[in-house]
């Protein structure tokens, strides 16, 4: 939030320079910006559908398009720079947090802290309500740390090895670890998407928090439902002898005891009381090393190569072993890459008025409540499509759309809460923003692949829309308390 806050900072302190100046600010039309979002869109299907393309090249090439486009349009290159740099220092700090997360990953399994995981679930967890209580530790860990990379990163890694281990399909597992994850990162006063989406709405965080249960409350009981139903017909079969030799396997190549869990109780802890992201994961692959180097064998300079490089495992299963050889900063170089390209190109459509000029086109369909909470939806879940950004898909379209829940006196909360409805959730469903590029390279599974299941994630918007048009907690002013409006409440003598 802190960067959100910073980055708005910088755009204010650009359109005061332009009102100094006397310049006039640039605004591309609206076919160029057609254009720009219709090469993109096009462009990504067919590099996922069709070419089975990395998404790399693609991004870049877009961004070229764009660029091109708006040369054409007489925008001065100079601004095509200032969106660069804007874009480049938004994120620094995202790929900071993703070459942490990779450090953890390593230092996490070479401490016997994701063996640890792996060796009791397969022990305690029955293979038919597993994809239940996958979603459910996902949902305990994103609420505490409010973080749902942070929860794919280290206990959905693990959850992945305890599916392989009783024979689930592995997108099923994915799906159930990205819904529990998602519902965390939404409900949790810790998250930022939390603290941005009632920011940009000029509601209040709790406030914001109590509406989102209306929405997300369904949303996760109808997504448990159908993991149980899963569970129960395509659950695995968990052959005894199978799970019997990974155990030993895992006995045999990690001390496997209480210690090892200090790393995540440590990420827990360290989140609860409200540290920042960035000094937490370090300090828990730190403590991780430490146990690595004293319980499991590591010597100083091998544990550093293990976070540097990954680890590399050889239990003799090789889904297993798969599953253990990973991690390390490196692992981290193909989301990083993706993320300067993707955050670059967010920033140049935003700050050149793109997006502006085709989302503007969508105000004329908000006259009623119902079609106003449908449009944000649907607009959100565009400008993630289309910027690969999660924060711009609530930051965009909550500015776009404030006055008209202002016009309508609607109270904040159900335009946040509309926000996250689609932006944040959606996000871990696109395979080429940042959010879905993480999730699909930790877990090891496409996001085509976990869609399906990933059933909080798409459920939740169509709940959003079905309340929007039958006029469900579309709260108005004074209808119900709350800690902020947009006009202030008439008392009665």
């Amino acid at each position: 939030m802190a960067n959100e806050g910073k980055a708005e900072k910088r755009r204010e302190n650009s359109n005061t320079e332009i009102l100094k100046t006397g310049e006039q600010p640039f605004r591309p039309s609206l076919a160029a910006s057609l254009i720009i979002v219709g090469y993109l869109i096009i462009s990504m299907a067919a590099a996922i559908f069709y070419l089975d393309q990395k998404l790399h090249v693609t991004m870049l090439t877009a961004f070229g398009v764009a660029v091109l486009v708006l040369t054409i349009e007489k925008c001065p290159y100079s601004k095509v720079e200032e969106a660069i740099l804007e874009g480049s220092k938004l994120a620094v700090p995202t790929i900071l947090i993703l070459y942490s997360i990779g450090c953890l990953m390593g230092a996490w399994i070479a401490s016997g802290t994701v063996p640890m995981i792996i060796y009791w679930g397969l022990k305690l967890i029955n293979p038919s309500i597993f994809l239940v209580t996958a979603c459910l530790a996902c949902v305990i860990t994103s609420l505490a740390t409010g973080s749902s990379w942070s929860t794919i990163g280290t206990v959905g890694v693990a959850l992945i090895g305890v599916g392989m281990g009783l024979e689930i399909n592995p997108a099923m597992t994915a799906g159930a670890i990205v819904s529990g994850a998602a519902f965390g990162d939404k409900m949790s006063p810790l998250s930022d998407t939390t603290n941005v989406a009632p920011a940009v709405a000029e509601g209040d965080l709790f406030d914001h928090i109590k509406a989102m249960v209306y929405t997300a409350g369904p949303g996760i009981v109808i997504a448990l439902v159908a993991f149980f139903v899963l569970g129960m017909k395509h659950g695995g079969s968990a052959d005894t002898e199978t799970v019997s030799a990974i155990l030993a396997a895992l006995e045999s190549q990690f001390h496997l005891n209480i210690i090892t869990l200090i790393p995540p109780v440590l990420v827990i802890a360290l989140a609860v009381m409200k540290k920042p992201a960035l000094p937490t994961l370090l300090i828990s692959g730190i403590v991780a090393a430490a146990i690595a180097i004293f319980m499991q064998g590591e010597t100083l300079p091998s544990i550093a190569n293990i976070m540097e490089n990954g680890y590399v495992s050889e239990t003799g299963f090789a889904d297993i072993d798969s599953l253990l050889s990973r991690g390390g900063l490196f692992s981290m170089n193909y989301t990083s890459s993706l993320t300067i390209i993707v955050m670059v190109y967010g920033s140049l459509l935003e700050k050149l008025g793109v997006l502006e000029v085709v989302l503007e086109k969508l105000k004329v369909l908000t006259r009623t409540v119902g079609s106003l909470v449908c449009t944000t939806v649907v607009t959100a879940i565009l400008v993630n499509l289309i910027t690969a950004s999660q924060y711009m898909s609530i930051v965009l379209p909550g500015r776009m759309f404030v006055s008209e829940y202002k016009k309508k006196d609607m109270l904040p909360q159900t335009l946040s809460r509309t926000l996250e409805d689609s932006g944040t959730v959606t996000s871990l469903l696109i395979p080429w923003n940042l959010c879905g590029s993480f999730a699909s390279t930790t877990l090891g599974v496409s996001c085509i692949a976990y869609l399906p299941f990933s059933v909080f994630n798409w459920i939740v918007p169509i709940i959003a829309i079905i309340y929007g048009f039958t006029g469900k907690f579309q709260w108005k002013t004074g209808e119900i308390p709350s800690r902020k409006t947009y006009r202030p409440i008439e008392k009665s003598e």
